[in-house]
């Protein structure tokens, strides 16, 4: 069995695992800040990205718990150690069984939402489906916007792959096409993680990201909206106008923000500088 890395470890013994009901198993949460967080500050919910779980916000959820926020992090439906969701194999299939869940942990209190990539239109569609749920909404580069990646690229297969050494080299070929900019950012952690988590993706036909069904709910969100994405994220380079023009239809939008010397995965690859552009964001009154 492959060790817990440090830093997950770390995470984990800080934080309280929650389950509540997913379809015809359990959806699995990990909650920081519960018992000392601030009750005059929202509940912030971060929601991972596709082939992702929890440690999508591995190097986010200490130090935003530690400003007073009660952070919960769900491995979303049919990902992590969740359950497949009791319906669908898309993002619209997430917000029910989120709701659910977010009920039974803060009854009808409203939350901050963050959601990376996948998690982002999945948080789209909660605010549009669950509009009292969501206070203010934090996209961090999600798709769903009918926009394409000007330079189309192709992620390698690793599952047909014999050995775990061929299978993290394709997965390291893949966070450097993707998910993150700099050659050292992909670290073994980085590498561990991902391999991880894209084993225990169970939704492999997801296909709602290409088309353009968050644009859609866009004109009908009642909260405020942000945008943050990774000044080299594949999915916003060259188009970052044409993303804020379709962000523009939603009535509460705050505008975008470049997380510099990020890929997509911004908040693993600058953890410091998205945290603090997140609590910028997130500030009392704002």
């Amino acid at each position: 069995m492959t060790p817990v890395p440090d830093e997950v470890s770390a995470a984990l013994q800080a934080a309280r695992r929650v389950l509540t009901p997913c379809g015809q198993g359990e959806l699995v949460w990990h909650i920081w800040g519960g018992q000392g967080a601030d009750a005059t500050l929202p509940p912030l919910l971060l929601l991972h990205g596709g082939s992702g779980s929890w440690t999508h916000w591995l190097r986010n959820v200490l130090p935003l718990s530690a400003t007073g926020r009660r952070v919960l992090v769900p491995d979303l439906p049919g990902f992590g150690d969740s359950a497949l969701p009791p319906s669908g194999a898309d993002a619209d299939a997430m917000p029910a069984p989120l709701e659910q869940g977010l009920a039974h942990l803060l009854g009808d209190t409203a939350c901050d939402v963050v959601g990376f990539s996948f998690g982002g239109l999945t948080a789209g569609l909660l605010a549009s489906r669950f509009p009292a749920r969501v206070a203010r909404l934090v996209l961090l580069g999600a798709p769903g916007m009918g926009l394409q990646a000007l330079v189309p690229f192709k992620l390698k297969g690793w599952r047909h792959l014999p050995g775990e050494a061929q299978r993290l080299a394709v997965h390291r070929d893949n966070l450097q096409m993707l998910m993150l900019h700099a050659p050292e950012a992909i670290t073994p952690l980085a590498c561990q993680l991902q391999s991880a988590n894209a084993v225990r993706d169970r939704l492999p036909k997801r296909r709602l990201s290409r088309t353009n069904i968050l644009a859609r709910a866009l004109p009908g969100l009642r909260c405020p909206l942000h945008a943050l994405y990774g000044e080299h994220d594949p999915f916003y380079m060259g188009q970052v106008p044409a993303f804020e023009a379709v962000l523009l239809q939603a009535p509460g939008f705050h505008g975008m923000h470049a997380i510099a010397g990020a890929g997509h995965w911004a908040q693993f690859e600058q953890p410091a500088a998205f945290n603090q552009a997140l609590l910028a964001i997130l500030r009392p009154g704002d």
